[in-house]
Protein backbone atom coordinates (compact mmCIF):
# COMPACT_ATOMS: atom_id res chain seq x y z
CA UNK A 1 0.00 0.00 0.00
CA UNK A 2 1.53 3.45 -1.13
CA UNK A 3 1.94 5.79 1.65
CA UNK A 4 -0.47 8.54 0.11
CA UNK A 5 -3.01 5.95 -0.64
CA UNK A 6 -5.01 6.54 2.34
CA UNK A 7 -5.02 10.27 1.98
CA UNK A 8 -5.83 10.21 -1.27
CA UNK A 9 -8.80 8.29 -0.04
CA UNK A 10 -9.62 10.69 2.39
CA UNK A 11 -8.87 13.77 -0.42
CA UNK A 12 -12.00 12.04 -2.53
CA UNK A 13 -14.06 12.22 0.27
CA UNK A 14 -13.48 15.27 1.80
CA UNK A 15 -12.36 17.52 -1.57
CA UNK A 16 -12.62 20.86 0.49
CA UNK A 17 -10.18 19.79 2.66
CA UNK A 18 -7.66 18.83 0.22
CA UNK A 19 -4.79 21.20 0.56
CA UNK A 20 -5.14 20.61 4.61
CA UNK A 21 -5.33 17.23 4.43
CA UNK A 22 -2.10 17.28 2.38
CA UNK A 23 -0.28 19.32 4.60
CA UNK A 24 -1.32 17.48 7.54
CA UNK A 25 -0.08 14.18 5.96
CA UNK A 26 2.79 15.39 5.29
CA UNK A 27 3.90 16.66 8.85
CA UNK A 28 2.51 13.46 10.46
CA UNK A 29 5.20 11.46 7.79
CA UNK A 30 7.69 14.20 8.93
CA UNK A 31 7.21 12.91 12.26
CA UNK A 32 7.65 9.53 12.13
CA UNK A 33 10.75 7.95 13.48
CA UNK A 34 12.85 5.83 11.37
CA UNK A 35 13.95 2.79 13.26
CA UNK A 36 17.61 1.96 12.71
CA UNK A 37 18.32 5.36 11.09
CA UNK A 38 20.16 8.10 12.63
CA UNK A 39 19.27 8.99 16.64
CA UNK A 40 20.23 11.78 18.90
CA UNK A 41 20.92 12.58 22.40
CA UNK A 42 23.49 11.08 24.78
CA UNK A 43 23.64 7.36 25.21
CA UNK A 44 24.01 5.08 27.91
CA UNK A 45 25.35 2.35 28.32
CA UNK A 46 24.84 1.29 32.16
CA UNK A 47 21.63 2.97 32.89
CA UNK A 48 20.23 2.77 36.62
CA UNK A 49 16.53 2.15 37.38
CA UNK A 50 14.65 2.85 40.32
CA UNK A 51 12.27 0.17 39.51
CA UNK A 52 12.38 -2.98 37.15
CA UNK A 53 12.48 -1.28 33.53
CA UNK A 54 10.73 -4.67 32.04
CA UNK A 55 7.53 -5.09 33.73
CA UNK A 56 6.07 -4.67 30.07
CA UNK A 57 7.70 -8.65 29.55
CA UNK A 58 8.63 -10.21 26.64
CA UNK A 59 7.57 -10.83 23.19
CA UNK A 60 8.37 -12.99 19.56
CA UNK A 61 6.70 -12.98 16.52
CA UNK A 62 6.93 -13.46 12.93
CA UNK A 63 9.07 -16.24 13.30
CA UNK A 64 10.92 -17.28 9.56
CA UNK A 65 12.75 -21.33 9.24
CA UNK A 66 15.80 -19.12 10.05
CA UNK A 67 14.80 -15.96 12.75
CA UNK A 68 12.35 -14.57 14.75
CA UNK A 69 11.57 -10.70 15.80
CA UNK A 70 12.65 -10.42 20.02
CA UNK A 71 10.86 -7.56 21.75
CA UNK A 72 10.72 -5.47 24.68
CA UNK A 73 9.91 -2.11 25.88
CA UNK A 74 11.57 -0.91 28.72
CA UNK A 75 9.13 1.13 31.04
CA UNK A 76 9.71 1.27 35.54
CA UNK A 77 6.61 3.61 35.40
CA UNK A 78 4.57 1.84 32.19
CA UNK A 79 1.28 3.85 33.58
CA UNK A 80 3.14 7.20 32.75
CA UNK A 81 4.04 9.28 29.67
CA UNK A 82 6.91 8.35 28.42
CA UNK A 83 6.90 4.62 30.52
CA UNK A 84 9.36 6.67 32.98
CA UNK A 85 12.31 7.22 30.93
CA UNK A 86 14.60 9.57 30.27
CA UNK A 87 15.29 10.79 27.09
CA UNK A 88 18.43 9.58 26.66
CA UNK A 89 18.78 6.03 24.04
CA UNK A 90 19.62 3.54 26.36
CA UNK A 91 22.15 0.23 25.83
CA UNK A 92 20.15 -2.74 25.32
CA UNK A 93 22.07 -6.06 25.27
CA UNK A 94 19.95 -9.62 24.38
CA UNK A 95 20.80 -13.25 24.01
CA UNK A 96 19.34 -16.30 22.91
CA UNK A 97 20.08 -19.50 23.48
CA UNK A 98 18.33 -23.28 23.02
CA UNK A 99 18.72 -23.93 27.11
CA UNK A 100 16.16 -22.40 29.14
CA UNK A 101 19.02 -21.68 31.59
CA UNK A 102 20.74 -19.73 29.19
CA UNK A 103 24.07 -21.85 29.12
CA UNK A 104 24.05 -22.59 25.34
CA UNK A 105 24.11 -18.99 23.91
CA UNK A 106 23.99 -18.96 19.93
CA UNK A 107 23.42 -15.63 19.19
CA UNK A 108 23.43 -11.99 21.20
CA UNK A 109 24.44 -8.77 20.68
CA UNK A 110 23.03 -5.00 21.64
CA UNK A 111 20.45 -2.49 20.63
CA UNK A 112 19.68 1.14 21.33
CA UNK A 113 16.11 1.81 22.98
CA UNK A 114 15.39 5.05 21.70
CA UNK A 115 12.47 7.97 23.21
CA UNK A 116 11.33 7.83 19.99
CA UNK A 117 9.72 4.57 19.29
CA UNK A 118 8.74 5.04 23.52
CA UNK A 119 12.11 2.93 24.12
CA UNK A 120 10.61 -0.23 22.66
CA UNK A 121 13.41 -2.92 21.18
CA UNK A 122 12.55 -5.26 17.66
CA UNK A 123 15.55 -7.52 17.27
CA UNK A 124 15.58 -9.36 14.17
CA UNK A 125 17.56 -12.45 14.91
CA UNK A 126 18.31 -14.51 11.90
CA UNK A 127 20.91 -17.68 11.40
CA UNK A 128 19.16 -19.83 14.08
CA UNK A 129 18.19 -23.85 13.42
CA UNK A 130 14.44 -23.97 11.56
CA UNK A 131 11.82 -25.85 13.65
CA UNK A 132 13.24 -25.37 16.79
CA UNK A 133 12.79 -23.86 19.99
CA UNK A 134 15.04 -20.85 21.55
CA UNK A 135 15.18 -18.71 25.19
CA UNK A 136 15.73 -15.43 24.64
CA UNK A 137 16.55 -12.57 27.45
CA UNK A 138 17.12 -8.88 27.79
CA UNK A 139 19.28 -6.79 29.70
CA UNK A 140 19.46 -3.25 30.46
CA UNK A 141 21.90 -2.18 33.27
CA UNK A 142 21.77 -4.09 36.06
CA UNK A 143 18.23 -5.18 35.10
CA UNK A 144 17.43 -8.79 33.51
CA UNK A 145 14.00 -9.15 31.99
CA UNK A 146 12.31 -12.88 32.37
CA UNK A 147 13.25 -15.35 29.86
CA UNK A 148 11.02 -15.75 26.84
CA UNK A 149 10.62 -19.05 24.50
CA UNK A 150 9.96 -18.86 20.96
CA UNK A 151 10.35 -20.89 18.08
CA UNK A 152 11.55 -20.71 14.25
CA UNK A 153 9.13 -22.17 11.37
CA UNK A 154 10.00 -25.38 9.61
CA UNK A 155 12.24 -25.36 6.86
CA UNK A 156 10.30 -24.38 3.83
CA UNK A 157 10.43 -27.66 1.39
CA UNK A 158 9.56 -29.78 4.83
CA UNK A 159 6.63 -31.28 5.42
CA UNK A 160 5.78 -31.23 9.35
CA UNK A 161 4.01 -33.89 10.77
CA UNK A 162 1.79 -31.69 13.31
CA UNK A 163 0.96 -27.65 13.64
CA UNK A 164 -0.88 -26.84 16.85
CA UNK A 165 -1.39 -22.44 17.43
CA UNK A 166 -4.04 -20.80 19.17
CA UNK A 167 -6.37 -17.72 17.64
CA UNK A 168 -7.94 -14.92 19.97
CA UNK A 169 -9.36 -11.73 19.08
CA UNK A 170 -11.50 -8.51 21.18
CA UNK A 171 -9.78 -8.92 24.73
CA UNK A 172 -11.90 -5.87 26.38
CA UNK A 173 -10.00 -4.97 29.31
CA UNK A 174 -13.00 -3.40 31.61
CA UNK A 175 -15.31 -6.40 30.53
CA UNK A 176 -13.04 -9.49 32.08
CA UNK A 177 -10.14 -11.03 33.26
CA UNK A 178 -7.65 -12.13 30.41
CA UNK A 179 -7.62 -16.10 32.22
CA UNK A 180 -8.40 -17.65 28.98
CA UNK A 181 -4.47 -16.67 28.37
CA UNK A 182 -3.79 -18.67 31.00
CA UNK A 183 -5.37 -21.37 29.66
CA UNK A 184 -4.13 -21.27 26.48
CA UNK A 185 -0.74 -20.81 28.05
CA UNK A 186 -1.80 -25.37 29.46
CA UNK A 187 -2.22 -25.93 25.99
CA UNK A 188 1.50 -25.38 24.86
CA UNK A 189 0.54 -24.04 21.46
CA UNK A 190 3.23 -23.30 18.73
CA UNK A 191 1.51 -19.92 18.29
CA UNK A 192 -0.48 -17.83 18.52
CA UNK A 193 -2.27 -15.63 16.13
CA UNK A 194 -4.24 -12.13 17.33
CA UNK A 195 -7.02 -11.39 14.83
CA UNK A 196 -7.93 -7.67 16.14
CA UNK A 197 -9.15 -5.72 19.12
CA UNK A 198 -6.26 -6.12 21.07
CA UNK A 199 -6.86 -3.49 23.03
CA UNK A 200 -10.46 -0.78 23.27
CA UNK A 201 -10.11 2.63 22.59
CA UNK A 202 -13.12 4.06 24.96
CA UNK A 203 -12.48 5.95 28.59
CA UNK A 204 -12.75 4.33 31.20
CA UNK A 205 -16.44 3.71 32.87
CA UNK A 206 -17.65 2.74 36.24
CA UNK A 207 -18.88 -0.20 37.52
CA UNK A 208 -17.10 -2.89 35.35
CA UNK A 209 -14.58 -5.98 36.18
CA UNK A 210 -12.00 -3.74 35.67
CA UNK A 211 -11.27 0.01 34.98
CA UNK A 212 -9.90 2.01 31.72
CA UNK A 213 -7.37 4.53 32.29
CA UNK A 214 -7.99 8.13 31.22
CA UNK A 215 -10.77 9.17 28.74
CA UNK A 216 -11.16 8.13 24.98
CA UNK A 217 -7.69 7.79 23.92
CA UNK A 218 -6.22 9.87 21.30
CA UNK A 219 -2.80 11.38 21.47
CA UNK A 220 0.56 9.04 21.11
CA UNK A 221 0.84 9.25 24.81
CA UNK A 222 -2.83 7.73 25.72
CA UNK A 223 -2.17 4.77 23.18
CA UNK A 224 1.07 3.67 25.20
CA UNK A 225 -0.61 3.97 28.60
CA UNK A 226 -3.51 1.95 27.40
CA UNK A 227 -1.36 -0.34 25.63
CA UNK A 228 0.80 -0.74 28.78
CA UNK A 229 -1.99 -1.23 31.05
CA UNK A 230 -3.40 -4.26 28.70
CA UNK A 231 0.27 -5.65 28.81
CA UNK A 232 0.71 -5.87 32.68
CA UNK A 233 -2.15 -8.62 32.65
CA UNK A 234 -0.49 -10.90 33.70
CA UNK A 235 -1.70 -13.45 31.92
CA UNK A 236 -1.51 -12.19 28.39
CA UNK A 237 2.32 -11.16 29.68
CA UNK A 238 2.56 -14.78 30.03
CA UNK A 239 1.40 -15.94 26.91
CA UNK A 240 3.37 -13.43 24.97
CA UNK A 241 6.62 -14.95 26.71
CA UNK A 242 5.95 -18.32 25.47
CA UNK A 243 5.67 -18.97 21.85
CA UNK A 244 5.67 -16.55 19.03
CA UNK A 245 2.75 -14.44 17.86
CA UNK A 246 1.20 -13.15 14.72
CA UNK A 247 -0.47 -10.41 14.88
CA UNK A 248 -3.07 -8.21 12.68
CA UNK A 249 -5.32 -5.32 14.01
CA UNK A 250 -9.32 -4.42 13.68
CA UNK A 251 -10.51 -1.50 14.60
CA UNK A 252 -10.40 -0.67 18.44
CA UNK A 253 -6.54 -0.50 17.94
CA UNK A 254 -7.66 2.75 16.62
CA UNK A 255 -11.06 3.93 16.75
CA UNK A 256 -14.55 2.11 16.44
CA UNK A 257 -15.62 0.42 12.86
CA UNK A 258 -13.20 3.58 10.98
CA UNK A 259 -13.04 2.48 7.36
CA UNK A 260 -10.00 3.66 6.07
CA UNK A 261 -9.65 7.02 6.03
CA UNK A 262 -13.07 7.48 7.41
CA UNK A 263 -14.53 7.84 10.86
CA UNK A 264 -17.37 5.92 12.06
CA UNK A 265 -18.92 9.57 14.22
CA UNK A 266 -20.29 12.31 12.30
CA UNK A 267 -18.16 15.44 11.75
CA UNK A 268 -14.90 14.44 12.73
CA UNK A 269 -12.21 16.79 11.30
CA UNK A 270 -10.23 14.35 8.93
CA UNK A 271 -6.92 16.43 9.95
CA UNK A 272 -7.23 15.36 13.49
CA UNK A 273 -8.39 11.37 12.42
CA UNK A 274 -5.07 10.89 10.41
CA UNK A 275 -3.27 12.51 13.28
CA UNK A 276 -4.77 10.23 16.00
CA UNK A 277 -4.67 6.78 13.51
CA UNK A 278 -0.86 7.88 13.18
CA UNK A 279 -0.58 7.61 17.06
CA UNK A 280 -2.77 4.50 16.91
CA UNK A 281 -0.28 3.09 14.51
CA UNK A 282 2.77 3.75 16.06
CA UNK A 283 1.64 2.87 19.73
CA UNK A 284 0.96 -0.40 18.38
CA UNK A 285 4.09 -0.61 16.20
CA UNK A 286 5.96 -0.21 19.53
CA UNK A 287 4.23 -2.58 21.33
CA UNK A 288 4.25 -5.62 18.92
CA UNK A 289 7.15 -8.12 17.98
CA UNK A 290 6.96 -6.94 14.15
CA UNK A 291 9.39 -6.33 11.69
CA UNK A 292 10.56 -3.20 10.27
CA UNK A 293 9.16 -3.81 7.35
CA UNK A 294 5.95 -2.77 9.22
CA UNK A 295 7.31 0.38 10.74
CA UNK A 296 4.52 3.03 10.27
CA UNK A 297 4.81 5.89 7.94
CA UNK A 298 2.60 8.78 9.36
CA UNK A 299 -0.58 7.38 9.34
CA UNK A 300 0.33 4.46 7.39
CA UNK A 301 1.18 1.06 8.59
CA UNK A 302 1.59 -2.35 6.13
CA UNK A 303 0.68 -5.52 8.09
CA UNK A 304 -0.64 -7.86 5.52
CA UNK A 305 2.19 -10.55 5.00
CA UNK A 306 2.67 -14.38 4.77
CA UNK A 307 3.85 -16.65 7.06
CA UNK A 308 4.81 -20.93 6.16
CA UNK A 309 4.77 -23.65 8.70
CA UNK A 310 7.13 -25.66 5.79
CA UNK A 311 4.67 -27.04 3.25
CA UNK A 312 2.16 -27.53 5.78
CA UNK A 313 0.47 -24.76 6.27
CA UNK A 314 0.45 -21.02 5.04
CA UNK A 315 -0.97 -18.12 6.73
CA UNK A 316 -2.39 -14.75 4.98
CA UNK A 317 -2.55 -12.20 7.76
CA UNK A 318 -4.75 -9.59 6.21
CA UNK A 319 -5.88 -6.51 6.92
CA UNK A 320 -9.96 -5.66 6.55
CA UNK A 321 -9.91 -2.32 8.50
CA UNK A 322 -7.16 0.22 6.78
CA UNK A 323 -7.94 0.11 3.21
CA UNK A 324 -11.16 -0.28 2.95
CA UNK A 325 -14.06 1.73 1.85
CA UNK A 326 -16.65 2.82 3.46
CA UNK A 327 -19.52 0.86 4.79
CA UNK A 328 -22.68 0.81 2.62
CA UNK A 329 -26.08 1.79 4.10
CA UNK A 330 -24.61 3.45 6.55
CA UNK A 331 -22.75 0.57 8.10
CA UNK A 332 -26.63 -0.26 9.63
CA UNK A 333 -27.73 -3.83 9.40
CA UNK A 334 -29.72 -4.21 6.39
CA UNK A 335 -30.57 -6.42 3.77
CA UNK A 336 -28.41 -7.61 0.39
CA UNK A 337 -29.06 -4.65 -1.55
CA UNK A 338 -27.66 -2.97 -4.16
CA UNK A 339 -25.61 -0.93 -2.43
CA UNK A 340 -24.11 -4.28 -0.21
CA UNK A 341 -23.24 -5.64 -3.81
CA UNK A 342 -21.33 -2.55 -5.64
CA UNK A 343 -18.58 -3.62 -7.26
CA UNK A 344 -16.55 -0.43 -5.63
CA UNK A 345 -16.92 -2.04 -2.28
CA UNK A 346 -13.40 -3.13 -1.80
CA UNK A 347 -12.58 -4.59 2.13
CA UNK A 348 -9.08 -5.09 0.73
CA UNK A 349 -8.14 -2.35 -1.62
CA UNK A 350 -6.82 -3.35 -4.82
CA UNK A 351 -3.16 -3.45 -4.06
CA UNK A 352 -3.86 -5.95 -1.26
CA UNK A 353 -5.82 -8.01 -2.94
CA UNK A 354 -4.03 -8.58 -5.79
CA UNK A 355 -0.97 -9.57 -3.62
CA UNK A 356 -3.27 -12.05 -1.84
CA UNK A 357 -4.44 -13.58 -5.32
CA UNK A 358 -0.63 -13.39 -6.42
CA UNK A 359 0.45 -15.28 -3.17
CA UNK A 360 -2.46 -17.85 -3.39
CA UNK A 361 -1.46 -19.32 -6.74
CA UNK A 362 2.19 -19.31 -6.15
CA UNK A 363 1.22 -21.75 -2.73
CA UNK A 364 2.72 -24.83 -2.64
CA UNK A 365 1.15 -25.99 1.01
CA UNK A 366 -0.90 -28.25 2.10
CA UNK A 367 -3.62 -25.92 3.91
CA UNK A 368 -4.27 -22.19 3.15
CA UNK A 369 -5.37 -20.32 5.66
CA UNK A 370 -6.55 -16.74 5.05
CA UNK A 371 -6.51 -14.89 8.92
CA UNK A 372 -8.36 -11.74 9.14
CA UNK A 373 -11.01 -9.59 11.11
CA UNK A 374 -14.55 -9.84 10.49
CA UNK A 375 -16.89 -12.72 9.68
CA UNK A 376 -16.96 -13.56 5.63
CA UNK A 377 -20.12 -15.94 5.80
CA UNK A 378 -22.40 -14.10 5.03
CA UNK A 379 -25.05 -14.96 7.27
CA UNK A 380 -28.59 -13.68 7.64
CA UNK A 381 -28.50 -12.01 12.07
CA UNK A 382 -31.53 -11.33 12.07
CA UNK A 383 -33.74 -12.38 15.52
CA UNK A 384 -37.14 -12.12 13.40
CA UNK A 385 -38.24 -12.42 9.95
CA UNK A 386 -36.21 -9.41 8.62
CA UNK A 387 -33.03 -9.75 6.58
CA UNK A 388 -30.62 -8.11 8.39
CA UNK A 389 -26.56 -8.39 7.60
CA UNK A 390 -23.67 -6.62 8.63
CA UNK A 391 -23.06 -4.16 6.51
CA UNK A 392 -19.08 -4.11 8.44
CA UNK A 393 -18.81 -7.93 7.72
CA UNK A 394 -18.01 -9.23 4.28
CA UNK A 395 -21.77 -9.36 3.25
CA UNK A 396 -21.31 -5.20 2.89
CA UNK A 397 -18.44 -5.93 0.09
CA UNK A 398 -20.28 -8.83 -1.52
CA UNK A 399 -19.08 -8.78 -5.26
CA UNK A 400 -15.26 -8.59 -3.95
CA UNK A 401 -15.95 -11.65 -1.51
CA UNK A 402 -17.83 -13.58 -4.69
CA UNK A 403 -14.89 -12.75 -6.65
CA UNK A 404 -12.39 -14.18 -3.91
CA UNK A 405 -14.21 -17.02 -3.44
CA UNK A 406 -14.38 -17.47 -7.36
CA UNK A 407 -10.59 -17.10 -7.69
CA UNK A 408 -10.21 -20.15 -5.08
CA UNK A 409 -12.86 -22.58 -6.58
CA UNK A 410 -11.14 -21.75 -10.20
CA UNK A 411 -7.37 -21.90 -9.46
CA UNK A 412 -8.00 -24.95 -7.26
CA UNK A 413 -6.63 -23.32 -3.82
CA UNK A 414 -5.73 -26.55 -1.47
CA UNK A 415 -7.55 -26.62 1.34
CA UNK A 416 -8.43 -22.69 1.88
CA UNK A 417 -9.36 -22.16 5.67
CA UNK A 418 -10.65 -19.00 7.22
CA UNK A 419 -9.80 -17.83 10.55
CA UNK A 420 -12.17 -14.48 12.07
CA UNK A 421 -12.71 -12.82 15.13
CA UNK A 422 -14.56 -9.90 15.76
CA UNK A 423 -17.65 -11.03 16.31
CA UNK A 424 -17.56 -12.06 20.48
CA UNK A 425 -19.29 -15.38 19.44
CA UNK A 426 -17.99 -18.76 17.71
CA UNK A 427 -19.29 -19.82 14.69
CA UNK A 428 -18.38 -22.46 11.97
CA UNK A 429 -19.00 -21.42 8.54
CA UNK A 430 -18.77 -23.60 5.08
CA UNK A 431 -18.32 -20.84 2.52
CA UNK A 432 -19.65 -20.67 -0.95
CA UNK A 433 -19.78 -18.23 -4.10
CA UNK A 434 -22.80 -17.03 -2.20
CA UNK A 435 -23.69 -18.54 1.20
CA UNK A 436 -27.63 -18.31 0.53
CA UNK A 437 -27.23 -21.22 -2.48
CA UNK A 438 -27.14 -24.36 -1.05
CA UNK A 439 -27.17 -25.97 -4.11
CA UNK A 440 -23.23 -24.21 -4.57
CA UNK A 441 -20.39 -26.34 -3.97
CA UNK A 442 -18.50 -25.44 -0.66
CA UNK A 443 -15.11 -23.71 -1.00
CA UNK A 444 -13.61 -23.01 1.76
CA UNK A 445 -14.23 -23.31 5.79
CA UNK A 446 -14.18 -20.09 8.27
CA UNK A 447 -13.77 -20.67 11.72
CA UNK A 448 -14.81 -17.53 13.67
CA UNK A 449 -13.52 -17.10 17.48
CA UNK A 450 -15.11 -15.58 19.75
CA UNK A 451 -13.83 -13.03 22.59
CA UNK A 452 -11.46 -13.20 25.19
CA UNK A 453 -13.70 -11.19 27.66
CA UNK A 454 -15.52 -8.39 24.86
CA UNK A 455 -19.47 -8.95 25.77
CA UNK A 456 -18.97 -10.48 29.07
CA UNK A 457 -19.97 -13.82 30.44
CA UNK A 458 -21.96 -15.34 27.85
CA UNK A 459 -24.45 -18.76 27.39
CA UNK A 460 -23.82 -21.73 25.95
CA UNK A 461 -27.06 -22.00 24.20
CA UNK A 462 -28.45 -18.88 22.35
CA UNK A 463 -31.88 -18.75 22.21
CA UNK A 464 -31.60 -17.34 18.48
CA UNK A 465 -29.49 -20.67 17.67
CA UNK A 466 -32.35 -22.17 15.85
CA UNK A 467 -33.65 -19.52 13.95
CA UNK A 468 -29.65 -18.96 12.80
CA UNK A 469 -29.05 -22.59 11.46
CA UNK A 470 -32.36 -22.50 9.57
CA UNK A 471 -32.15 -19.51 7.67
CA UNK A 472 -28.29 -20.11 7.20
CA UNK A 473 -27.45 -23.25 5.12
CA UNK A 474 -23.53 -22.95 5.62
CA UNK A 475 -23.80 -22.11 9.46
CA UNK A 476 -22.54 -25.50 11.09
CA UNK A 477 -22.06 -24.03 14.65
CA UNK A 478 -23.06 -21.25 16.87
CA UNK A 479 -22.01 -20.39 20.46
CA UNK A 480 -22.13 -17.30 22.46
CA UNK A 481 -19.29 -17.79 25.06
CA UNK A 482 -16.17 -16.39 25.66
CA UNK A 483 -12.57 -18.15 24.95
CA UNK A 484 -10.43 -18.83 21.85
CA UNK A 485 -9.75 -21.77 19.59
CA UNK A 486 -6.90 -24.14 19.37
CA UNK A 487 -6.24 -25.46 15.58
CA UNK A 488 -4.30 -28.64 15.03
CA UNK A 489 -2.93 -28.71 11.53
CA UNK A 490 -1.19 -32.43 10.01
CA UNK A 491 -1.04 -33.41 6.47
CA UNK A 492 -4.25 -35.73 6.78
CA UNK A 493 -6.82 -32.83 9.09
CA UNK A 494 -7.50 -29.58 10.29
CA UNK A 495 -9.13 -29.54 13.93
CA UNK A 496 -10.31 -26.60 15.78
CA UNK A 497 -11.39 -27.01 19.31
CA UNK A 498 -13.63 -24.24 20.91
CA UNK A 499 -12.36 -23.29 24.03
CA UNK A 500 -14.94 -21.62 26.36
CA UNK A 501 -14.64 -19.94 29.60
CA UNK A 502 -17.09 -20.46 32.61
CA UNK A 503 -16.98 -17.04 32.95
CA UNK A 504 -14.70 -13.91 32.21
CA UNK A 505 -15.71 -11.52 35.47
CA UNK A 506 -14.16 -14.62 37.52
CA UNK A 507 -10.17 -14.77 38.07
CA UNK A 508 -10.47 -18.33 39.02
CA UNK A 509 -12.54 -19.37 35.68
CA UNK A 510 -12.29 -22.93 34.10
CA UNK A 511 -12.01 -24.14 30.90
CA UNK A 512 -13.45 -26.38 28.25
CA UNK A 513 -13.82 -27.47 24.87
CA UNK A 514 -17.49 -26.86 23.64
CA UNK A 515 -17.30 -28.57 20.43
CA UNK A 516 -14.65 -29.64 17.87
CA UNK A 517 -14.56 -29.57 13.77
CA UNK A 518 -12.51 -31.33 11.66
CA UNK A 519 -11.56 -30.52 7.81
CA UNK A 520 -10.01 -33.54 5.75
CA UNK A 521 -7.67 -32.79 3.48
CA UNK A 522 -8.78 -32.04 0.03
CA UNK A 523 -12.78 -32.69 1.01
CA UNK A 524 -13.98 -28.60 1.50
CA UNK A 525 -16.28 -28.43 4.33
CA UNK A 526 -16.33 -28.83 8.03
CA UNK A 527 -17.89 -32.24 10.18
CA UNK A 528 -18.19 -31.83 13.81
CA UNK A 529 -15.97 -34.12 15.68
Amino acid sequence: MKPLDSILSAIKNHGHLNRRLWLSYCSALAATPILGQSVSGSIVSQPKFGSDPFLLGVASGEPTPSGVVLWTRLAPKPLEPHGGMPRDLIEVSWVISEEESLGKIVKQGKALATPQLGHSVHIEVDGLKPGHWYYFQFRAGDAKSKVGRTRTMPALESLPSQLKFGFASCQHYEQGYFTAYEHMLKDSPDMVIHLGDYLYEGKGKEKLVRKHIGNEIDSLDDYRIRHSQYRLDPHLNQMHAACPWLVTWDDHEFDNNCAGSISEEKNVDPVNFLKRRANAYQAYYEMMPLRKRSLPQGPDMTLYRTSKFGRLAEFYVLDTRQYRTDQPNNDQSSPLNAAASHPSNSMLGSQQGRWLKSELVQSQSQWNCLAQQVMMGVNNVSRDESEKYSMDQWPGYLSERADLLSFMETRQVPNPVVITGDIHTNWVNDLRVDDRDSNQAVVATEFVGTSITSGGNGQAVSPFHDILKSRNPGLKYFNNQRGYVICTVTPETWRSDYRVMESVTSPQSKVSTAASFVIENGKPGASKA
